[in-house]
C-alpha cells in the first residue's frame, strides 16, 4: 500500500509538471487510478479492464458522463504517460472491426444504439446520431469502394471537409455530424481520439432571434384555431419548447397554482413554468375530450403510453393511468421504436409546426417564423411588463423557459391585466370558444 501511495504520489508530481490536465483536476485524478489499481486483480488485457471498469462506473448511476470520461482519461494518462505501457493500443475482438479493420456498418449502428441508450441520450438524439453515422458510412464506401470500410481520424477529417466545402453545409450542422461520428469513433470503434482531435469544429456565429410585437403575436394567435392554436397559447405563455408541449401529461398541469411542469427537459432538466390565466376553461374542456380519448383506449384495451425510464416495470399500471396520459394524443395509432409495441403516442411536432406556418401566412407576418418564435417573444412579452410594473428588477433572470416561479406582481401582470389580455390573447380564445361549442 506505501508503494501504490508513492506511486501516486509522483503521478500526481508528473501530470502538474507535465500540465497534462488542470490543476484542480489532479487530485480527481490521481483518485481515479487509486480507485482503479485497487480493484480485484484480473488477467484480462489492459484495455479490457479500463473498458470495464468505465461500464462499471456508469452501471453504477453515480458518476456523470463527464466523470467517466475524466476516469478514462486519467488511467489513460497514468499508463501510457507515466508509465510508458504499450499494451494500451491492443484492441478486443469485436464483432464491429474485423481483424483487417473493416468496419460492418449494420453491427457499428446496433453498437452506436445501445451506447447511447446506456448513456441515456435522448430518442431524438439517437437517431440523429445514426442518420449521420449512416450518411458517414455511406460516404466512406463509396470512396474506398467497398461495403465495409475503415474508418481512420483521416476519413472523419476528409468527411468534415467534404460537408463544408461540397455540401455547404451550416456551422451548427457540421459541429452535429461531428459530434455524431466522434462518439461512433470513441465509444464503438475505439480510433484513438488524440488523432481526432485535430477536427476543428466550425465557428458558429451570433444570430439574433426572430422576436414577434405584441400585434403581431396577437395576429398569430388569432389566425390559429383549435387544439394547434391552445397548444400555440401555452408555449407562448409558458415559454415552451414545442417538444416539451406536445410530451405533457395530464399530471403536468396544476390549474390550482396556475403551473405547468416540464419533466425532463433540455439536459433531462425538470423545470415549472406559468400557465397563463386566460384560455384555462378551453384547456379544461380540451382535457375532457383528451380524458375521453383515454377511457376509449383503457375499453379497447390498448398498451398503456410510455413512461420513462423504467417506471413500466416499477409501476407497471402508471402508463394506464390518467395522470401519465398524454394532455394532447395523437388521433391514430403508433408503434413504439424501442419496445416494438402498438400504443398512443402524443401529437407530433409537425402538426404546429405546419399550423404556425400557415397561420403567419394568413396573418401576413413576413418573418421566418417558427414555433420557437412564440418562445423568444414569450420573454419579449416579460420585458414589456417590466416597463409597466415596479417588479422589473432582474426580470432577465426570470424568463419563463429559465425560470421556476416568478413573483407574484408581474405574475397577475401579465396573465391578469386586462389592457395585456384583451391585445394579446383575448381575439384567439373569443374565436375559438365558438369554434369549440
Amino acid at each position: 500500500m506505501r508503494e501504490l501511495e508513492a506511486s501516486l504520489q509522483q503521478f500526481g508530481e508528473f501530470i502538474l509538471k507535465a500540465q497534462l490536465v488542470k490543476d484542480k483536476a489532479a487530485p480527481y485524478c490521481v483518485r481515479w487510478v487509486r480507485r482503479f489499481l485497487t480493484r480485484p486483480a484480473s488477467d484480462e488485457p489492459l484495455v479490457d479492464q479500463v473498458r470495464r471498469f468505465c461500464e462499471e462506473l456508469e452501471r453504477n448511476g453515480g458518476c456523470e458522463d463527464w466523470q467517466v470520461r475524466q476516469a478514462e482519461h486519467a488511467l489513460r494518462i497514468y499508463f501510457v504517460n507515466f508509465l510508458q505501457r504499450t499494451d494500451w493500443q491492443h484492441k478486443p475482438a469485436s464483432a464491429v472491426v474485423d481483424e483487417r479493420g473493416h468496419t460492418s456498418p449494420l453491427a457499428a449502428l446496433e453498437q452506436l444504439r445501445h451506447r447511447l441508450r446506456t448513456r441515456h441520450y435522448s430518442y431524438r438524439t439517437e437517431c440523429t446520431y445514426a442518420d449521420w453515422v449512416r450518411r458517414f458510412f455511406a460516404y466512406l464506401a463509396e470512396r474506398q469502394g467497398v461495403p465495409h470500410p475503415r474508418v481512420e481520424s483521416d476519413a472523419v477529417r476528409d468527411y468534415a471537409t467534404h460537408l463544408a466545402v461540397r455540401q455547404r453545409v451550416s456551422a451548427s450542422t457540421q459541429n452535429q455530424a461531428l459530434s455524431a461520428i466522434l462518439f461512433l469513433c470513441r465509444e464503438v470503434l475505439g480510433v484513438e481520439v488524440e488523432g481526432l482531435a485535430l477536427v476543428a469544429r466550425a465557428k458558429r456565429g451570433t444570430h439574433l432571434p426572430v422576436v414577434l410585437s405584441m400585434p403581431e403575436t396577437a395576429a398569430l394567435l388569432g389566425a390559429m384555431r383549435g387544439t394547434t392554436g391552445l397548444m400555440a397559447a401555452l408555449i407562448y405563455g409558458g415559454g415552451l419548447r414545442v417538444s416539451e408541449c406536445c410530451e405533457l401529461r395530464v399530471k403536468d398541469l396544476d390549474f390550482d397554482q396556475g403551473l405547468i411542469f416540464v419533466r425532463g427537459g433540455e439536459g433531462a432538466k425538470d423545470r415549472s413554468t406559468l400557465l397563463a390565466e386566460l384560455g384555462r376553461d378551453e384547456l379544461r374542456a380540451h382535457l375532457q375530450r383528451a380524458e375521453a380519448r383515454y377511457r376509449a383506449d383503457r375499453a379497447s384495451g390498448l398498451a398503456g403510453v410510455w413512461v420513462p425510464e423504467a417506471l413500466d416495470r416499477k409501476y407497471p399500471n402508471a402508463g394506464r393511468e390518467l395522470a401519465w396520459f398524454w394532455v394532447f394524443p395523437s388521433h391514430t395509432l403508433s408503434t413504439d421504436p424501442r419496445a416494438g409495441i402498438v400504443r398512443r403516442h402524443h401529437i407530433s411536432d409537425s402538426v404546429i409546426q405546419k399550423a404556425v406556418k400557415v397561420a403567419a401566412t394568413h396573418a401576413k407576418i413576413h418573418k421566418p417564423i417558427s414555433v420557437h418564435t412564440l418562445r423568444h417573444s414569450s420573454f419579449d412579452l416579460l420585458r414589456h411588463v417590466a416597463r409597466m410594473t415596479d417588479d422589473g428588477r432582474g426580470l432577465s433572470r426570470l424568463a419563463p423557459y429559465r425560470c421556476s416561479a416568478i413573483c407574484g406582481r408581474v405574475q397577475r401582470a401579465v396573465f391578469q391585466s386586462s389592457e395585456l389580455a384583451d391585445v394579446l390573447t383575448e381575439r384567439y380564445f373569443r374565436s375559438a370558444s365558438r369554434e369549440m361549442h
